[in-house]
């Protein structure tokens, strides 16, 4: 267990198009797999999902990724169209072949069950699996919760990524915290953060992820400029990003481009992501897949922009944006069953200000409050989708939080670093706010847009 939330954890290659709904039960089911290897007289496994899980497992492709995660699937390593398949292969054979375990009877509509009746208490996100023999008696069951980003807790379990033991240099559960070790030993934010991953990791292992990833987000950017049609779930979304891509580039063919045209490629690259990860594709959690594309955009835009910055800027960008999104994590939450999209969005857009803030050279006060600016202007976002499926708003929505990313890391750049709201303030906010809002706000798909918009 990695004793500190760092890159390895914020920044995850898996799959769409929900960290929680999607890479974490797919991650659950594995572990449960996993831990009944060898069992004997299983002829069936049943799943049920609870709370957020039910109300928008379907759109979200819970049911599917379950599946994966019970054949012994992983999010960063499953083929995609592998995963889609799943459903028809099982319908024609009715069976699941589980790792360790063997063949057993499957039944899609009869052993995923959505239960959206029985209340949920350690999480909205609930899930429990059972192994059965072939007279319906339990032989295993186990409890899980998907706590946002793709990370799971057994029932009964501590959440491991909550705890900082003092192993860290610079162990921290604040901004303040992490203001106060770049003032003592005279460091940057991203260097801070960088000796802590060191501490679990070595630098080259940190280094080679951190190169990964930034690779896998470039990747998906371009997969999405590169698709068109109709986006899977039933509300007629069409991709729009080789469109866009399309109209920017024939202004500027025309010379005749526009004032905003930095504004609209980085709403074109968040796009292009989010249209990716609607349709089950392969995206980096960042922090969660419904955010994905913030993260990304802002990254993207620092490279076209500002190329002098080279890979020492990308390492300072992802180190600070995870440092930020620590906090968030561990402070409050980055699932929008739980907090809403302010704790999605909101939170991406937090860490992308502060890592495009830290990559130009910002002062750890003005990292932490670009990132306080980004997530400050989030506050009370609802987590509403239609039909529950991570389409509208959740694509512009990502587009809409990259520009105020990089608006935010400016305003910051352009001061000293003193502001009256500190960024452990608007963290706690959101976390009350999340507290305060109504679930048909926080990835029900029952209330705001997903009730007040019928027909797409």
């Amino acid at each position: 267990m990695a004793p500190l939330i760092g890159v390895f954890d914020l920044f995850r290659i898996g799959l769409g198009p929900s960290s929680s709904h999607t890479v974490g039960p797919m991650r659950a089911a594995r572990a449960f797999i996993a831990g009944a290897r060898g069992m004997k007289g299983v002829a069936r496994v049943e799943v049920t999902l609870f709370g957020s899980l039910a109300w928008t497992g379907k759109g979200h492709g819970t049911d599917v990724a379950v599946i994966a995660g019970l054949a012994g699937m992983t999010p960063d390593s499953a083929d995609p169209d592998e995963v889609h398949g799943l459903p028809a292969r099982i319908a024609a054979e009715g069976r699941l072949d589980l790792p360790g375990i063997g063949l057993v009877g499957f039944d899609m509509a009869r052993d995923v069950r959505f239960d959206r009746a029985t209340p949920t208490t350690g999480h909205p996100n609930t899930m429990t699996l059972r192994l059965l023999d072939v007279s319906g008696a339990v032989l295993a069951a186990e409890t899980w919760f998907s706590v946002g980003g793709g990370f799971v807790v057994r029932d009964g379990e501590a959440d491991a990524a909550a705890e900082l033991p003092p192993a860290l240099p610079y162990p921290f559960r604040s901004a303040a915290d992490m203001l106060g070790h770049c003032a003592r030993d005279g460091i940057s934010l991203s260097a801070m953060q960088f000796a802590n991953e060191c501490a679990v990791r070595d630098a080259a292992t940190v280094r080679t992820y951190i190169v990964a990833v930034a690779a896998a987000m470039e990747g998906c950017i371009a997969r999405g400029l590169m698709q068109d049609g109709e986006l899977p779930g039933g509300l007629k979304v069409r991709r729009r990003a080789t469109t866009l891509a399309a109209r920017i580039e024939d202004k500027r063919r025309r010379n005749a481009g526009a004032a905003t045209e930095t504004m609209d490629r980085v709403s074109l690259w968040a796009i292009a992501v989010n249209e990716e990860n609607a349709a089950g594709g392969r995206v980096v959690t960042a922090p969660t897949n419904g955010a994905a594309g913030v993260v990304p955009a802002v990254l993207r835009f620092m490279r076209t922009y500002h190329p002098e910055l080279g890979a020492e800027g990308v390492e300072a960008f992802m180190l600070a944006a995870a440092a930020v999104g620590a906090l968030a994590k561990t402070n409050a939450s980055i699932s929008g069953a739980e907090v809403g999209c302010q704790g999605e969005v909101g939170v991406a857009c937090a860490m992308a200000a502060a890592g495009l803030a830290a990559a130009l050279g910002g002062s750890p006060a003005q990292v932490e409050n670009a990132a306080e600016i980004g997530l400050e202007h989030h506050l009370g976002m609802t987590c509403d989708p239609i039909g529950g499926l991570v389409q509208i708003p959740c694509i512009e929505r990502n587009a809409f939080g990259a520009i105020k990313a990089i608006n935010a890391a400016s305003l910051a750049l352009a001061g000293d670093g003193t502001h009256r709201v500190s960024l452990d303030e608007v963290i706690a906010t959101m976390r009350q706010t999340g507290l305060d809002m109504h679930d048909k706000y926080k990835e029900t798909s029952q209330g705001g847009l997903a009730v007040h918009v019928t027909e797409c």
